[in-house]
């Protein structure tokens, strides 16, 4: 479907000055005052600063508190908003964030012109055309010359998210997923009793049950229990700390778990979307487990695949820093017409 002429009117005014870019997940809010230089694919963050959201009572304020850090001549009339979750009505739907948020609420309270909201991944995934080798760390290797096809772009932050990028002109398209939906499935006899734990009490057991912040407490618990051991730790950075310093098997178990279904996932989602291009994993948990990764289950998980391990050895997957490029991406989508309101 085609750009209205308001959407169109919207993205002609947005690139003549700098506008409000805002990657929002569970955990923090990161916004930028952006603008496309004229002739240039890429965009530029003027203005950059990155908030704790439990530390505000919503969106808007946040928003609110970063227009007061610019400079009064910056007249802000347009936004984009990379968000986890999805758009029902006026609402953003997603339980991992930790208030409401409102679409007309920012729209009226900050007096904009257009206002675009797409998927936090779905932002990410575009960005990630921009991105360079040197600022991406290999995790699989692979000696096929690089190809021209989807890039899968996924990781396990306060939630699940994943997102596809297709390649093509004049711009690429993002398909915006919520695979991290998808039924959890146990790849060896001692997962499937991990599953057994994680559907104590849950209806429905997902992929982020397991591959998140919250997803890694959960699989601490359950080795826990499956050790007969008492569960101390509450945080998924206390777990992580205490698997990679060995001071509590159960951590040390659940880490290796995490990283081993994370192997299995991405090579499944891999397959699924024919991701020739590579996949790039993201995330607020991965850049601090590097090592770990690298040299856990992950790589033996992402091949198994019977007949598909050729293919997916010529996938390479790399980890990324999320830094500025929901911002970016939120930015570059909008200039296109992505869901503007």
């Amino acid at each position: 479907m085609g750009e209205s002429a308001n959407q169109r009117d919207i993205v002609r005014a947005s690139r003549t000055g700098a506008f409000i870019a805002a990657d929002v997940g569970g955990t923090h809010a990161r916004i930028g005052l952006v603008r496309r230089p004229p002739g240039a694919a890429t965009i530029d963050v003027l203005h950059y600063e990155r908030y704790a959201c439990a530390d505000w009572p919503s969106l808007t304020a946040v928003l609110q508190d970063f227009i007061g850090r610019l400079d009064a001549r910056d007249a802000i009339e347009h936004c984009a908003v990379a968000s986890a979750g999805y758009v029902l009505g006026d609402a953003i739907v997603n339980e991992n964030l930790p208030w409401p948020v409102s679409i007309g609420d920012i729209r009226d309270t900050l007096g904009l012109h257009g206002l675009a909201v797409v998927n936090d991944f779905e932002a990410v995934a575009y960005a990630c055309q921009f991105l360079r080798s040197h600022e991406t760390t290999p995790i699989i290797h692979t000696a096929a010359e690089p190809t021209v096809g989807p890039i899968l772009v996924m990781g396990p932050g306060t939630g699940l998210g994943s997102a596809v990028l297709l390649p093509g002109s004049p711009h690429a398209t993002v398909l915006a997923t919520e695979a991290g939906q998808i039924s959890f499935a146990p790849g060896n006899p001692r997962e499937v009793a991990i599953l057994g734990e994680l559907a104590r009490g849950r209806d429905y057991v997902s992929y982020e049950t397991a591959l998140s912040g919250p997803g890694l407490v959960n699989l601490y618990r359950a080795t826990s229990a499956l050790r007969g051991s008492v569960a101390t730790l509450t945080t998924p950075a206390a777990v992580t700390a205490a698997a990679l310093n060995g001071s509590d098997a159960a951590a040390v178990e659940a880490l290796d778990v995490f990283c081993g279904v994370l192997g299995s996932f991405v090579g499944d989602l891999a397959m699924l979307y024919g991701a020739r291009g590579g996949v790039f994993l993201a995330g607020g948990i991965l850049p601090r487990i590097r090592d770990h990764l690298i040299a856990s289950s992950f790589a033996n998980r992402f091949f198994n695949k019977g007949v598909m391990r050729p293919f997916l050895q010529q996938v390479p997957v790399r980890l990324m820093d999320h830094g500025q490029l929901g911002v970016i991406g939120a930015a570059g989508l909008y200039l296109h017409g992505s869901s503007v309101r």
